[in-house]
């Protein structure tokens, strides 16, 4: 399985790696949402697993560009926004889920229980 990872914060980066780490998985990052649809169309990853608030384009902008052109990409917004109105914004820009940071640890179970629907 092959994730991106796209947040501004290279801490957070590194623990989802550490989360998500096992022999298939291949992890491909980036800092912002300018670089997720160039890296995303270069590396067709399985998951993208995006950060909300970034500099320049933000996460929900780089969703629904990515979604624009790419309809089968799965993108899992991984964020500290915790409201209602955030969830719904990111489920119209594309997401098919929302993790808050403070849940990092459920990363690998949300993707499993999405891999697994999609069998």
């Amino acid at each position: 399985m092959k994730i991106l990872i796209v947040d501004d914060d290279q801490r957070i980066r590194q623990m989802i790696k550490t989360i998500l780490a096992g022999d298939e998985v291949i992890i491909c990052e980036c800092s912002n949402g300018a670089e997720a649809y160039a890296c995303y169309a270069e590396q067709q990853p399985d998951w993208v697993l995006m950060d909300i608030t970034m500099p320049g384009v933000d996460g929900l902008a780089a969703t629904r560009s990515i979604k624009a052109n790419y309809r089968e990409a799965r993108i899992l917004i991984v964020t500290s926004h915790e409201s209602h109105a955030m969830r719904e914004a990111a489920r119209e820009a594309g997401a098919c889920g929302y993790v808050l940071k403070e849940n990092l640890l459920d990363l690998r179970e949300v993707v499993q229980k999405h891999e697994a629907l999609a069998a």
